[in-house]
């Protein structure tokens, strides 16, 4: 990696055909610390690449002679229609990868008609996304307390945010060994508009415990979550649900949708891979409930196994970071472009008109799931 990193490309160079290729350019414009902090996942980073392999472990079963005449990729979630199911993950920090940040990526979105999730960690203000936009979901980490959380969820229902996205697989900050080695911090004055960077911690004594008295104590329960989906007309939606327990617990309290992930392995490491746990989850849920998979996608052949797994919807997440990295909105809308054109023609030589058609006999796996 060179020490200065090259600035955001203004054209798309012929050499950049695929997801892989974006990832190794990206590298080229960003530096070392921001690298290993984009790639690196917690401790021995076990998670982050099961999540790539687990595609490996799953092999097409095509069939033929099918009419397209009416072939598309429409889906509907939550009432709402959506031209293609690859959605653009919650991702923070985003100046980090680009100055124009989360502008860039949402324009992007829009463009190609992807449904973009903002995080509570944008250095953009979310009253400077085009209202209306109705492709834009809010994604909620909790803010210690519910005055505080509930607030930001108001803030998105008045600038015409379609869902809300809350996070509860990181109470905590995950153990990550590669940002430690690289020293890695956020840049001093980084604005985040909706949120500090670091919530105040409550106050222990000496004889309490640092993590199950400081973070834990303000993290969120399900009592939380009943008191946001009591005072929101907007869909809730958990992300970071693995468990099936969780699931179904969920679906008592009204919880509207799943996005089935492992943070990008990036919390804790060598939990049960997203696309197994999705399998699991869509055996004990109602048939149209919707189910979102975030974790490893690169091809269009795996936005076709997530969906054939049971999935309603992709979220990518390092993928439309490296486009950024690159060349910033254009980037971004190229890597869309890449996966959404590999998916169509996945699609039509698996002989599947519409995302309906999409289902388990469509793959074969070779264990028990």
């Amino acid at each position: 990696m060179s020490a200065q990193p090259l600035p955001p490309l203004t054209h798309i160079p012929p050499y950049l055909q695929t997801i892989a290729d974006y990832e190794q350019q990206a590298k080229k414009h960003l530096t070392e610390n921001t690298w290993h902090y984009l790639q690196g996942g917690a401790m021995d980073e076990i998670s982050v690449r099961n999540n790539l392999d687990e595609f490996k472990k799953i092999q097409l079963i095509p069939r033929h002679l099918n009419d397209f005449t009416q072939g598309n990729t429409h889906c509907e979630i939550l009432g709402q229609s959506f031209p293609h199911p690859i959605f653009l993950a919650p991702i923070g920090h985003q100046q980090l990868f680009n100055p124009e940040a989360e502008t860039a990526s949402a324009l992007a979105a829009e463009v190609l008609g992807s449904n973009l999730v903002l995080s509570t960690f944008t250095n953009t203000d979310l009253r400077r996304l085009k209202k209306e936009n109705p492709l834009k979901w809010f994604q909620l980490y909790w803010q210690g307390d519910r005055k505080k959380s509930l607030a930001l969820v108001q803030l998105a229902e008045q600038h015409h945010f379609k869902a809300l996205v809350i996070t509860i697989d990181s109470p905590h900050t995950g153990i990550r060994d590669r940002e430690r080695r690289v020293n890695f911090q956020l840049p001093a004055g980084m604005q985040h508009p909706h949120t500090p960077t670091h919530i105040p911690l409550p106050k222990i004594s000496e004889n309490q415990h640092p993590v199950f008295n400081g973070l834990m104590q303000i993290a969120p329960q399900w009592s939380d979550i009943e008191f946001i989906i009591a005072n929101t007309n907007l869909p809730v939606i958990l992300k970071g649900i693995l468990h099936p327990l969780d699931a179904k617990k969920a679906l008592d309290i009204g919880v509207k949708g799943f996005v089935i992930s492992n943070h990008g392995g990036r919390v804790l490491d060598t939990t049960i891979s997203p696309l197994s746990a999705l399998q699991l989850i869509k055996r004990i849920v109602p048939v149209d409930f919707p189910l979102l998979y975030d974790g490893g996608i690169r091809r269009g052949t795996d936005v076709f196994k997530a969906l054939a797994c049971g999935a309603s919807a992709v979220l990518i997440g390092r993928p439309y970071i490296y486009g950024l990295a690159t060349a910033g909105a254009l980037g971004v809308a190229h890597v869309l472009k890449i996966l959404k054109e590999e998916f169509e023609i996945t699609m039509s030589l698996m002989g599947t008109a519409s995302i309906k058609e999409i289902n388990s006999d469509f793959i074969y796996q070779n264990r028990t799931i």
